[in-house]
């Protein structure tokens, strides 16, 4: 049996552990520094960080390679800028409710663009996993979802926000297939910061207060939150669906949750405690029963076969 499409079921669920737990950084992190210069500095620190252990892999990077890393890094830098943005205009609920969504964008993208299909019980863990993050991030009662069905800028935003990972976890999972891992992650991360570093001052005004807490949330974010998950991401995914990598990265909020809870003793409602439930259920049924079904189409379009060897 073949240990690493388990193994890399493994590292994704890590990592999304270690971007939940940054959630709670990040927020203490904006404190001192607007959002766009904050993503800038750490994607910057995270590029710096690949390009030294990396360096060597610069040469022989061939052209297929560096478009395709182009593309991946594009659609990361709009991710977060699109994200950031529309969070401006809209509510944390609803920002994290959309941008969840790219669960179900995946197989969509794959459809439309791959004509790929999904295995039945992997849709079914979607749908449980959306519906878990439905009762996790909207309000409930009349008031709080009468305000999630009013529509502005910052939802629209954050809509395209979720389309851009979208895109973004199934060109990753191609370009990694088919380029050494290590030059995809490199790249990404580097196209996507310097586009940050292009767009921040354009988009806002940026503004820096240093401190301590300031340095130590760009260096956890950049080194461990962005240059290692996105590594590890991008090798996992040579092995992994990228409809399985977009469900696993519903389970951030729970991640989330569970930080919050360890380090704000912040307590999760009923509500939430069933979303938390049913995201967990939907992994788990995707996990469990959707590879029972044997090899996905979505895997054999994206490999050419079954497994990676490099």
């Amino acid at each position: 049996m073949n240990s690493r499409p388990i193994k890399a079921h493994l590292l994704l669920v890590m990592i999304t552990m270690i971007w939940g737990c940054t959630f709670v950084i990040n927020k203490e992190a904006l404190r001192f520094s607007s959002p766009l210069l904050f993503n800038a500095v750490r994607m910057s620190v995270a590029a710096a960080t690949l390009l030294f252990f990396y360096r060597r892999t610069i040469f022989t990077l061939t052209r297929p390679a560096l478009l395709a890393g182009t593309v991946v890094g594009s659609f990361m830098f709009l991710g977060y800028e699109l994200q950031i943005t529309g969070l401006k205009l809209t509510t944390p609920s609803k920002s994290a409710f959309l941008t969840g969504i790219s669960a179900v964008l995946v197989p969509l993208v794959l459809l439309t663009f791959w004509k790929t299909f999904v295995p039945r019980w992997r849709a079914v863990g979607i749908a449980l996993a959306l519906a878990g993050l439905f009762l996790m991030t909207v309000p409930s009662g009349r008031q709080g979802l009468a305000d999630f069905a009013d529509v502005n800028l910052g939802d629209l935003l954050t809509i395209g926000c979720a389309f851009a990972f979208a895109f973004h976890i199934v060109l990753l999972g191609r370009a990694a297939q088919r380029f050494p891992f290590e030059q995809i992650a490199l790249l990404q991360v580097v196209v996507a910061a310097v586009l940050m570093v292009i767009a921040a001052p354009l988009v806002e005004k940026p503004h820096l207060q240093p401190s301590p807490v300031l340095v130590a949330a760009v260096l956890a974010t950049g080194i461990l939150g962005t240059a290692v998950t996105f590594t590890i991401q991008a090798w996992a995914q040579q092995f992994t669906p990228a409809t399985h990598a977009a469900l696993i990265f519903t389970l951030e909020p729970v991640f989330a949750w569970l930080t919050s809870f360890f380090f704000l003793h912040e307590t999760l409602g009923t509500r939430a405690g069933a979303g938390a439930l049913l995201i967990l259920a939907g992994v788990l049924v995707s996990e469990l029963l959707g590879g029972a079904q044997g090899p996905s189409s979505e895997f054999d379009v994206q490999t050419g076969h079954s497994g990676v060897s490099r």
